[in-house]
């Protein structure tokens, strides 16, 4: 069964993103997409980040009292 490189480097870039792995057989839309999701997931923890300070800073009213 023959594979192009292509079809090869889009396969890895759905199967998860590994920091630092090789990324020189990716293609500009795979990067591109890539990237998307890195900057999703950025956004994703800056809510949660966001939201957790809101509880502790919350709990700390709480036990100042």
């Amino acid at each position: 069964m023959f594979h192009d490189e292509e079809s090869i480097a889009s396969q890895r870039a759905k199967q998860g993103i590994i920091p630092g792995e090789d990324l020189s057989a990716l293609s500009l839309d795979d990067l591109a997409d890539r990237r998307s999701l890195l900057e999703a997931e950025i956004r994703r923890i800056d809510v949660i980040t966001e939201e957790k300070k809101a509880g502790l800073n919350a709990a700390d009213a709480v036990f100042k009292l």
